[in-house]
């Protein structure tokens, strides 16, 4: 192998008849990609050291909930809490020669979650706090009995625990397979955060891409403190449904979280590499 092997980027391999020609190496799958918000072409790793945030725009990409909670919490504190609870098709619910059981198995082999939200307790720069991390990867975060149920839980945990609470929002809104046992959870939910609150409770909710449905008409919008991360969808109903029911065009960047920060909705926008640091202020300030 001479020099130039050694440092070029192209193989170079001799042609039948005339002069050595080079062919370009192949890149492996993977190490680029392509921001939705600025069509701008950046490193895979580069993305990921971020913390998935581009670092051309700033534009946050949606996280998995393994990966929002190792994140947030300190190294090696996040502890599980019910766990155990799984999920059930009380209707039988079928749609395209699927069962909705067969759809729960399914989602709970592609993301090893056994639902749609993580609940436990853990540190978060040192304070101790109870944490619920929504997983929009699970059936993009829907809201059955299994996810209100762990919610209502974790709420009534960290009153009896005195614990801060905190929970990061994504979904798509009420679960359409349980009906009324879906629908259900956005009285419970709130019902919980009621005592909660009379206890003296500091609830931090986070709101993030994207937030809507019952998650967002109940405990998403109930926090102490709301956050947001930069340019989250946040809103009950679709645009194009609001659009069509109220004959209007809609406002540029209506249910974005500037927009909400602007009409007073939220309280916050923070960048997600601030996000710990926020988190641990709000509890240093509200929990004295």
């Amino acid at each position: 192998m001479t020099d130039q092997d050694a440092v070029s980027p192209f193989q170079y391999r001799p042609a039948p008849n005339g002069p050595p020609v080079r062919k370009k190496r192949e890149l492996p799958d993977g190490l680029w990609m392509r921001c939705e918000a600025c069509e701008a072409t950046v490193y895979r790793k580069a993305v990921a050291e971020n913390l998935e945030v581009c670092p051309e725009c700033g534009a946050h990409f949606r996280l998995g909930a393994r990966e929002r909670i190792a994140q947030l919490v300190d190294t090696d504190t996040f502890e599980d809490l019910f766990e155990d609870i799984h999920p059930d098709d009380p209707l039988g619910f079928r749609w395209a020669g699927k069962t909705f059981a067969d759809r729960i198995r399914q989602e709970q082999e592609r993301t090893g979650s056994v639902e749609a939200v993580i609940t436990g307790a853990a540190y978060i720069k040192g304070r101790r706090a109870a944490l619920g991390v929504m997983d929009g990867d699970w059936l993009m975060g829907s809201m059955g009995g299994v996810v209100g149920e762990k919610v209502a839980l974790l709420i009534e945990h960290a009153t009896d625990e005195k614990l801060p609470l905190v929970i990061v929002c994504v979904s798509g809104g009420a679960r359409m397979h349980e009906g009324a046992v879906s629908l259900m959870q956005m009285g419970k939910t709130a019902a919980a955060l009621a005592r909660f609150d009379r206890a003296g409770g500091l609830f931090v909710s986070v709101l993030t891409e994207p937030t809507t449905g019952g998650v967002s008409a109940s405990f998403a919008m109930l926090g102490d403190v709301i956050l947001a991360e930069p340019g989250a969808l946040i809103g009950f109903a679709g645009q194009r449904v609001i659009a069509n029911t109220i004959k209007t065009e809609l406002p540029e960047g209506f249910q974005r979280a500037e927009f909400l920060l602007a009409h007073g909705f939220i309280d916050r926008i923070v960048l997600r590499k601030q996000l710990r640091s926020e988190i641990a202020r709000l509890i240093d300030y509200c929990c004295r």
